[in-house]
């Protein structure tokens, strides 16, 4: 993407690089070597690579290895100093370094929940559940999907409080959503689901194991009512009970659940929840914040170079989506911290230019600061 540098300024500003990078924890786990011949990167260097490659809209992984060998700041502060062949790094996305990433990732993530304020705090600790397919190549052999389409499912957790990615886990295309509830799912959270997670006999299970839930149901649905509660008049919601879901003999549920009915518009809703504790009215809010995750899949894709391959192999695509999850908290750490504001493209357009001007204003004493960043990874 062709670079237009801001105006010059004369006040003194801190780096964006490293002010970027300095949420990355030291003391990662070492990434052994298993031979006797040196890397040419190693993590640090691949992992600094990886966010540059969702930072800058790198089309490829040749266009990335163009950008370290001729881009004077990529080249200073991304590059190995010997530089990297496209072998070397090609060989280092599709086999090491995911251990690592998934560390970064998990600290990453936890440092930004306590950093960026709660939104709906009085909610509970609400995270939206869904799988998003992400396109792979014929040549994906692993990713399933259907004849002549590759495809790979990823299945997040997302915290909607913070409006941050958590939990992650990958299939080929064809995996199943529902499984990954109680996997992604804590004691105490509640899982807010559209209609697709529906299912009586995971209601029960998921009640049993302690685990709250806000899901959508289809609108057909076999009501038994238990108990009938009182509608504020005027109100969007008109339906509010215990009921028993589904056919009696057949599919219904064990255990009663609390369903919501409400209006927007011309819409009908039917929301089945176990949280007893807030008004209806709360628990449609809960589950209008579901479109959060959409939102995040949709920004996540479309900015951070999601759809363009590094690599092929099941190994390596986690590797790169891993690193482009990582770019995402790196963003959302800088621009609460700087701005006050939640990730924006405004917000990373005008980071990638003042990267550049960094660099074109001071060379000097932007090694000093990035030397002051630099962490303590190791490798042998």
């Amino acid at each position: 993407m062709p670079l237009t540098l801001l105006p010059r300024s004369g006040k003194k500003k801190t780096p964006k690089w490293p002010a970027l990078w300095q949420p990355v924890t030291p003391n990662i786990p070492v990434l052994q070597s298993r031979g006797h011949r040196p890397w040419q990167m190693d993590f640090e260097q691949q992992l600094k690579a990886l966010v540059w490659f969702h930072l800058q809209e790198h089309d490829s992984g040749r266009h990335l290895l163009q950008d370290l060998e001729l881009d004077e700041f990529a080249r200073t502060y991304i590059a190995p100093p010997e530089g990297i062949k496209k072998s070397a790094f090609f060989e280092a996305i599709n086999t090491r370094g995911l251990e690592q990433l998934v560390y970064v990732y998990e600290r990453l993530q936890a440092q930004a929940t306590q950093t960026l304020p709660a939104q709906h705090e009085t909610l509970g600790d609400l995270v939206a559940i869904d799988g998003s397919l992400i396109n792979a190549v014929l040549s994906m052999a692993w990713a399933d999907y259907r004849p002549g389409i590759k495809k790979v499912k990823v299945h997040l957790g997302f915290d909607l409080n913070h409006a941050l990615p958590g939990k992650i886990f990958f299939t080929d295309g064809k995996g199943d959503e529902r499984p990954f509830v109680s996997r992604i799912l804590t004691a105490g959270q509640t899982g807010v689901l559209d209609r697709y997670y529906q299912c009586h006999r995971d209601f029960d299970q998921w009640q049993t194991d302690g685990l709250y839930f806000v899901c959508r149901i289809k609108a057909r649905t076999k009501k038994t009512v238990i108990e009938a509660r009182e509608v504020t008049p005027g109100s969007p919601v008109f339906f509010d009970a215990l009921v028993l879901l589904g056919n009696r003999n057949q599919n219904q549920t064990a255990q009663p659940v609390r369903l919501v009915g409400y209006r927007i518009d011309a819409a009908e809703y039917w929301v089945a929840t176990n949280r007893h504790d807030l008004p209806a009215e709360e628990i449609a809010l809960i589950y209008k914040l579901r479109w959060e995750i959409e939102k995040f899949f949709g920004w996540w894709k479309q900015h951070l170079q999601v759809y363009h391959r590094l690599a092929r192999s099941h190994y390596g695509f986690m590797v790169q989506i891993m690193a482009g999850l990582i770019t995402y908290l790196l963003l959302a750490i800088y621009c609460h911290k700087h701005y006050q504001e939640p990730v924006s493209i405004h917000r990373v357009r005008e980071l990638r230019l003042q990267i550049h001007n960094d660099m074109s204003d001071s060379a000097a004493s932007f090694s000093l600061a990035h030397e002051n960043y630099k962490l303590p990874f190791a490798s042998t």
